[in-house]
């Protein structure tokens, strides 16, 4: 009896001891499995990441030739292919300071058309080399400038004639005639055309960034200063006489003059919008102002404007050189406005059914 009670002793601390060791290997192994996981989620995926390849960039060389010799003036290599033509002159001018950007004309034919700043290398590359042809285009000046210098001498030259200074009208005869009241006015109305063109040019115009020969510009300032010129001395002449039918003809065309720089004030908010300039521009339409519904007759309104504007000064002076200025004007803004409706037609042909360039149902 008690070698058997021995023996069931020794069997139950034999499966105590046993499960003692079950549970201690189980823990181990859980701490084991909780380790390697731990391990493999911090190591990431098991796959190997894909190796990236690298695409290749590929280099255009530019030789440029004098487009009159063909000779060869210089090579712009390692040009990649999203660079523009801008990039080139500016690579150019390094090459030959003597040039700089603005003065550089580039084409891809002799004869042919200058290439846009903005047009890329890679879109008119055949090849991996490139011929341009280059051509001087003198002294450059910026388009801001040009409106700028244009419309600021026409208002101070206006104002010197309207001061009546020495040496332009006798004194005598300047300090016996009074001047008429449409005199005043008419100084009023034409200082107002130009500040509002200075004003336009520097906050409402986007002005391109892009230049212009220098002869241009003396040619505007003749135009515009020597027009001023004789159009100022003649309504400010102390012998100046009035309109024929008096202050019911002032009235009326000095309203109809306050209307039209109106409008075109207006219009020229409108084209400054982003949604009409630009590659994806869409056909300027008018508003809640009744000032562009002219926009429903005539593609350019602020053309239509601007001629009503010096017809109705022309009205209100009665003067021959305030005619014959705006007749000039005229001419030259029906040819801008023509040029223009032809582009109209050609990008917004659905929205151009019944218009005209300029003038309502004639131009």
């Amino acid at each position: 009896m008690f070698k058997r009670h021995r023996s069931l002793a020794s069997e139950r601390k034999r499966e105590i001891f046993s499960r003692g060791v079950t549970r201690s290997m189980l823990k181990n192994d859980l701490r084991n499995f909780h380790c390697l996981s731990q391990l493999v989620l911090s190591a990431g995926p098991l796959k190997s990441a894909p190796v990236v390849k690298h695409a290749k960039t590929v280099h255009f060389e530019i030789e440029i030739l004098d487009a009159q010799t063909r000779k060869q003036i210089c090579i712009v290599d390692k040009v990649v292919q999203t660079s523009t033509i801008h990039d080139v002159k500016q690579k150019f001018h390094k090459a030959c300071p003597k040039w700089y950007p603005s003065r550089v004309g580039l084409q891809l034919e002799r004869g042919g058309p200058f290439l846009k700043d903005y047009i890329t290398v890679q879109s008119i590359a055949a090849s991996s080399i490139v011929t341009l042809y280059f051509t001087d285009l003198g002294q450059q000046v910026s388009w801001t400038t040009v409106f700028l210098v244009e419309y600021t001498g026409p208002l101070l030259i206006y104002l010197l004639f309207y001061l009546r200074i020495p040496y332009i009208y006798d004194i005598k005869e300047s300090s016996r005639r009074l001047r008429h009241p449409v005199v005043h006015l008419a100084c009023f109305c034409h200082c107002i055309h130009y500040i509002r063109y200075l004003l336009e040019t520097l906050f409402v115009h986007k002005v391109s960034a892009g230049h212009t020969p220098l002869k241009n510009l003396l040619k505007g300032c003749a135009f515009y200063w020597g027009f001023t010129s004789w159009i100022a001395y003649y309504i400010n002449h102390p012998r100046y006489t009035p309109p024929s039918f008096g202050n019911r003809q002032v009235t009326v065309s000095a309203i109809n003059f306050l209307i039209c720089e109106a409008g075109n004030h207006f219009i020229n908010v409108i084209l400054a919008h982003p949604n009409h300039t630009g590659i994806n521009a869409c056909f300027p339409s008018p508003n809640y102002n009744p000032f562009t519904w002219m926009f429903f007759l005539v593609s350019c309104p602020n053309y239509t404007y601007e001629i009503g504007s010096w017809i109705s000064f022309t009205v209100m002076t009665q003067t021959l050189p305030v005619g014959i200025f705006t007749l000039l004007m005229s001419i030259q803004m029906s040819l801008w406005a023509r040029k223009k409706h032809k582009i109209y037609l050609k990008k917004f042909n659905s929205y151009m059914h019944r218009k005209s360039a300029m003038i309502p149902f004639i131009l």
